[in-house]
């Protein structure tokens, strides 16, 4: 089975191209396994999950559709670093090669704009669609309503933070000091299972630089600390805003690389840009 491995600031998928009839050994039935195997860092090929590429929903609209697995197997509804991955695989190898990539994911219809450099896609403006507020978007236990600046007991700590769904759920904290110094190892899986996330929560942690920079830790559900988190930097513009701590454009700082985020505003979809590179094509033994 051919697979295509992508990155995008560090955060690194596998994709495997199903579009035009093609199966999956085991067929997806079988990816949830197929992706903690393929995804181990010591006996696989290693990366933060899995993402086949597959036909798009007859009568969509769509060029491709995306079914997206983390490194545990546990499906995800969106990733914005593998669906920029995603533009660029579509793109390249003519499946939709377009300036805008419209693709079906299990969060919905979202697009990307490519943008080129000697024709092959350098980076891709993502359409992250519009953030949910709401407890019942993530979903988060509690009252109706949104979660702002909610106070949670984990790892022995008091954490504040603000719940945003991106399609899939993410708890914001904002930290004070170097966020390099902050013990995401221990906090992040306390807040990743705690009792108040059903479906389990991404834990951003973000230190403030300015009210249009940031830098960001995030320790993602079902793949532990990542290098970089699309949803959960689109979160983090969100949470910033409706706290007053930050204004669009933000410029996020991630362990793997910078995004540039936009925001018109409650009602509004967040804009996400940033960079996406091929690694190698390979093989896997079916």
């Amino acid at each position: 089975m051919k697979f295509t491995k992508i990155q995008g600031c560090g955060n690194d998928y596998l994709f495997v191209d199903l579009t035009g009839g093609r199966t999956l050994p085991g067929g997806v039935e079988g990816a949830p396994e197929l992706a903690r195997r393929m995804s181990d860092r010591r006996f696989g090929a290693g990366s933060d999950g899995l993402i086949l590429v597959t036909d798009p929903p007859a009568g969509s609209g769509a060029d491709a559709g995306m079914i997206m697995f983390n490194a545990d197997g546990s499906r995800g509804a969106m990733c914005g670093n593998g669906f920029r991955g995603l533009c660029k695989l579509v793109h390249e190898r003519g499946i939709a090669r377009k300036p805008e990539i419209r693709v079906m994911t299990d969060a919905g219809m979202r697009t990307g704009a490519v943008h080129l450099r000697d024709g092959r896609v350098e980076s891709v403006t993502v359409d992250m669609g519009v953030p949910g507020l709401n407890r019942g978007d993530l979903p988060m236990e509690g009252p109706a309503g949104p979660a702002i600046e909610s106070r949670i007991k984990a790892a022995g700590r008091e954490i504040v933070g603000t719940a945003v769904s991106m399609g899939n759920p993410h708890f914001v904290v904002f930290v004070e000091g170097d966020v390099d110094g902050y013990p995401v190892e221990s906090v992040g899986p306390a807040v990743e299972s705690h009792r108040l996330f059903p479906h389990r929560v991404n834990a951003e942690f973000v230190q403030v630089l300015s009210r249009n920079e940031v830098r960001q830790r995030t320790w993602e559900r079902g793949s532990g600390e990542t290098l970089a988190c699309g949803t959960g930097a689109a979160a983090v513009l969100v949470a910033g805003v409706v706290t007053e701590r930050l204004a669009s454009p933000l410029t996020v700082h991630l362990r793997g690389g910078d995004l540039l985020l936009e925001w018109g505003g409650k009602g509004t979809a967040v804009f996400k840009t940033g960079p996406t590179v091929e690694v190698y094509e390979g093989e896997w033994p079916a």
